[in-house]
């Protein structure tokens, strides 16, 4: 089965466990993705074709690395009239294997996985060095309760109170 996907303004055709690079998405790296423009689903059997996208499908890809490309070296000049002007270039861009390809956009979810991730994300946070309003904004998103008046200290001893 395959899939012509559009990312970044360009267009992919993509299979299962392959790996492109695409423009740059923000996206970490190990994290996943899906890709909801799909131009064209195909297989043995029959092509599916969009107007211009297919309606429910979905690509889900992994995000390998972000990096940069090879340099280009942009140089003008003109003869005679001493101009010279040099420029380089490194486009961004970001490494995704595919994962899979649905015509309904359902794919085999890992609950345990990121239920293990998200239980295990508190315990790696540093509160010294945040400051105030990362504190609070920790607070908030972990259903703790703060005085935004407190100090810093008195804000990560209820924190790590709370934690525990």
């Amino acid at each position: 089965m395959y899939a012509v996907v559009q990312t970044g303004g360009k267009q992919y055709r993509v299979s299962e466990g392959d790996v492109i690079s695409v423009e740059k998405l923000n996206a970490e790296a190990g994290s996943t993705v899906v890709l909801n423009e799909v131009l064209v689903i195909g297989g043995e059997a029959e092509t599916v074709v969009g107007k211009p996208f297919i309606e429910g499908a979905a690509v889900s890809a992994e995000v390998l690395e972000n990096g940069k490309g090879k340099k280009v070296i942009i140089f003008k000049y003109k003869a005679k009239k001493d101009y010279r002007r040099k420029q380089g270039h490194r486009q961004p861009y970001t490494k995704l294997q595919i994962k899979s390809i649905s015509a309904n956009g359902e794919f085999k979810a890992e609950p345990a996985k990121a239920e293990a991730v998200k239980a295990e994300e508190p315990a790696k946070v540093n509160l010294k060095s945040m400051k105030k309003a990362e504190l609070v904004q920790f607070a908030a998103d972990n259903n703790i309760e703060l005085d935004p008046k407190a100090t810093n200290a008195e804000m990560i001893a209820a924190i790590e109170a709370a934690l525990k």
